[in-house]
């Protein structure tokens, strides 16, 4: 019988050239870190303008930065906050630059933060809601921003000195890290927030695994991210534009609950907000418009994609 002339010899190499395929996970993994790469991309780039909403059209016709938004949109940051239920008085602590527009929800309302918690942000940006959670849990409680992007955890840490003189408060800290690899200790946290961030995820199983993994007993999340009602027509899902917009990462709602209850967390709640799709749409953000324009004729957005406040306890 003659060896399998693609087979690795005995010293683990191959015979010809491209015999040994990359494992499925090798395979995976660089998927997701070119995934990642993506998106880091596209927040640095919103980082270095200040906003999403802010990028417009250079006198060529093309995008000046980030995310693939030319042409201006109809909104500002403070006006998208005030829309989603940030009060005056929330919106007021945040230092300038912090609110770059880019949130789905109020997720530090939907917490009921208290006085003296731990709070862990995923994605923090330029640090808007953990500004803003700082200032509900007093000096006595701690809040931490991770972000994997540079430019932002800068960004945010700049922005500390003006949230101290607001406040008189020093409860916040930024990380850098994944959130599938949270640089957090196990059960040291009371509550985890996110705005917007978890659909940016390659691995949204993992990061449910790691929200589970860093939260006490007793512990609580309130996340506002985007969910699908119903799959997303091929020609959005491919396009990384609307990555990096939250839209193109998003999972049907059921899968988001599956994900939440097999890390092992209880009491999950969901509820869907159309409306904020419905008046992104309205807007005329340009993100939502090329949506439009890809999807069938006679569909909105809101018939596929909802903005979903997600409630979940650790027992």
């Amino acid at each position: 019988m003659f060896p399998d002339s693609n087979a690795p010899d005995q010293h683990g190499s191959c015979r010809e050239p491209g015999c040994c395929k990359a494992p499925a996970s090798s395979v995976a993994e660089s998927v997701q870190d070119a995934l990642r790469g993506h998106v880091r991309e596209g927040y640095s780039r919103i980082a270095a303008t200040g906003s999403w909403s802010a990028l417009q059209a250079d006198p060529e016709g093309s995008c000046r930065a980030g995310g693939g938004c030319c042409g201006p949109a109809t909104f500002t940051p403070d006006q998208l906050a005030a829309a989603i239920g940030y009060t005056q008085a929330e919106l007021a602590i945040a230092p300038d630059g912090a609110n770059m527009g880019l949130s789905c929800g109020n997720p530090t309302a939907l917490a009921s933060l208290r006085a003296g918690e731990t709070v862990l942000d995923l994605g923090a940006g330029g640090g808007f809601d953990c500004f803003i959670a700082g200032a509900k849990v007093g000096a006595t409680g701690r809040v931490i921003g991770v972000d994997m992007t540079a430019a932002m955890l800068s960004k945010a840490r700049a922005n500390i000195a003006g949230y101290a003189r607001q406040t008189g408060h020093s409860n916040v800290e930024f990380r850098l890290g994944e959130i599938e690899n949270l640089p957090v200790a196990d059960a040291s946290v009371d509550v985890v927030i996110s705005n917007c961030v978890l659909n940016l995820s390659p691995d949204k199983p993992r990061v449910w695994r790691e929200i589970a993994r860093v939260l006490r007993k007793g512990g609580r999340v309130a996340v506002s991210d985007l969910a699908l009602l119903k799959p997303l027509p091929e020609s959005v899902r491919a396009d990384l534009e609307a990555l990096v917009g939250c839209i193109a990462g998003a999972v049907l709602v059921d899968e988001t609950q599956a994900q939440a209850a097999a890390s092992g967390l209880s009491d999950i709640r969901l509820t869907s907000k159309p409306q904020y799709i419905d008046a992104m749409t309205s807007w005329e953000d340009p993100l939502y418009q090329k949506i439009v324009a890809a999807l069938p004729a006679g569909s909105r957005p809101s018939d596929y994609i909802t903005s979903l406040d997600i409630e979940a306890v650790k027992r």
